[in-house]
């Protein structure tokens, strides 16, 4: 296991295996091995995250329909898991 960069570390300072080990963390699940497509499900929501070349593609489906955001990789581990778990 990878142990994870402090909180406020930007995610482009997280070498590949630490971001799926902070995904696994979240709750969420990798759509196949080897895969950049993850999935984090919700009682209210559901969210599809992409690792994109440059950013964190967010995609949250729930009772309002779909907001998608892009979270650059300058962007801190803290704060971006703040706004994905935060919901549509």
């Amino acid at each position: 296991m990878t142990a994870l960069p402090p909180p406020q570390t930007p995610l482009y300072n997280h070498p590949l295996p630490a971001l799926e080990q902070w995904l696994v963390e979240l709750g969420a699940l990798q759509a196949a091995p080897h895969s950049c497509h993850w999935r984090l499900e919700r009682p209210d929501w559901t969210a599809t995250l992409v690792l994109e070349v440059e950013e964190l593609s967010v995609r949250w489906s729930g009772c309002d329909g779909e907001v998608q955001r892009q979270f650059p990789y300058g962007f801190s581990r803290a704060d971006v898991e703040a706004a994905i778990l935060a919901g549509p």
